[in-house]
């Protein structure tokens, strides 16, 4: 450690990136590889009825054409799985045939180019019978909100509460109570790479996928899980990653390679097989940061002291849940800021709509919550006449301190 503080160290990577060494997912190509395009819902909640493949697959060069049926275990996702790798009839899981947004995919084409591949997507025939659409999250936790997810009886994937002190007496004692109401927007990562990957048969037999992401072994257990192989059967390489940003934390492309490669392998053709989304596809059918509704009241004395918080926020998962658990976990603690608060009371809920997936991006949860905790600083250093920094220098939380569930600062 001697050796490395208080000098500049050079980048492991920096010389390969500099000189255009570094391969990215979509740069690496093997011999005789075939092309694979996704076709996506593109609408918000519908069940699909029918897929007729007669038309797309007489395409000359179309090699395959999976769907729902051709998945053994039709469901994935890093917190729950709640979701399946295709949707469409056929599937051995309940509710698969469901759509619950635009990015849904449906089917997988395999063809010798990439442009034979798109033309055959665009044939495939798709009967839906859409359903009521959610976009409000608000409106999705009501009793009588249309459910995207019936199997599990309610829109709303879970409930966190913080409850520290008495914030109703404390509010009586304030000198000044400020009031807000915030809403966050929706944000796309815009990675220079979009999602890309190559999937093989490698020598040992190892369904294998090289595409670029943030936890190798997450999607190793996926993909197993998803085609219903063991581990060791599942090999996944990651080479330079072209921006992640939280992004890549998801499945993308990850799932249907292996399954598109590892149904070929069984009728004896072991080509691999090279995706890269456009940009409009990556900023269709990936996630995005979660937006936030935070409804607030913050109460301090006349010399600018913290007495109270009473938050609650709202975050919109869209149709699955992805790593809203974990966000939503973030966002509740850092709403009240890195202050000390002595009273404190906190309802947050993730819900499902129909609006576009969210999930990990840069913060995670934190910036939603703290952009409303500042924000009421800032508010009340104005109606107290206080500078806003010395304000938050007064409220600071230091070593020891109580945190709002309850548990003390730690040194360091």
């Amino acid at each position: 450690m001697t050796k490395i503080i208080g000098k500049s160290v050079t980048r492991l990577d920096a010389a390969s990136k500099v000189t255009g060494e570094a391969l990215y997912p979509g740069d690496i190509n093997l011999p005789e590889q075939a092309y694979m395009k996704i076709l996506f819902a593109g609408r918000p909640h519908a069940i699909i009825k029918k897929i007729d493949l007669d038309e797309a697959a007489a395409v000359p060069g179309v090699i395959a054409i999976f769907t729902a049926k051709d998945v053994p275990n039709n469901e994935y996702g890093l917190i729950m799985p709640d979701q399946p790798v295709l949707c469409g009839p056929g599937s051995n899981k309940p509710y698969a045939e469901r759509v619950r947004w635009v990015g849904d995919q449906v089917a997988i084409v395999v063809a010798d180019s990439e442009p034979i591949a798109a033309q055959a997507r665009d044939l495939i025939r798709v009967e839906y019978e859409d359903l009521p659409v959610v976009t409000d999250m608000l409106a999705a936790m009501e009793a009588d909100a249309p459910l995207l997810h019936p199997d599990k009886g309610s829109n709303v994937i879970l409930r966190y509460r913080i409850r520290k002190g008495d914030v109703e007496a404390a509010f009586k004692k304030a000198d000044v109570i400020v009031e807000s109401v915030y809403d966050t927007p929706m944000q796309e990562h815009a990675y220079l790479q979009p999602e890309a990957g190559l999937g093989y048969i490698d020598e040992e037999g190892r369904v294998t996928v090289l595409v670029g992401g943030q936890w190798t072994h997450e999607d190793q257990e996926q993909i197993a899980h998803s085609l219903g192989l063991p581990l060791e059967q599942v090999r996944v390489i990651y080479p330079a990653i072209g921006g992640a940003f939280g992004g890549r934390e998801d499945m993308s492309v990850q799932i249907v390679l292996a399954l598109a490669v590892w149904r070929l392998a069984q009728r004896g053709i072991k080509r691999p097989i090279k995706i890269i989304w456009s940009r409009e596809e990556s900023m269709l059918a990936h996630h995005k940061r979660h937006p936030y509704h935070i409804k607030t009241r913050w109460g301090a004395t006349k010399d600018g002291k913290l007495l109270a918080a009473e938050v609650d926020l709202y975050a919109d998962a869209g149709g699955y849940a992805y790593t809203s658990t974990k966000v939503q976990g973030n966002a509740t603690l850092m709403c009240t800021g890195p202050y000390e608060i002595p009273n404190v009371k906190v309802d947050s809920a993730s819900i499902y709509t129909n609006n576009m997936v969210t999930g990990a991006f840069r913060g995670f949860g934190g910036p939603q919550g703290l952009f409303a905790a500042e924000q009421q600083m800032n508010k009340l250093a104005e109606k107290l006449g206080i500078d806003p920094i010395e304000l938050r220098r007064r409220n600071l939380i230091q070593e020891g301190s109580i945190l709002s569930v309850g548990t003390p600062l730690p040194k360091g």
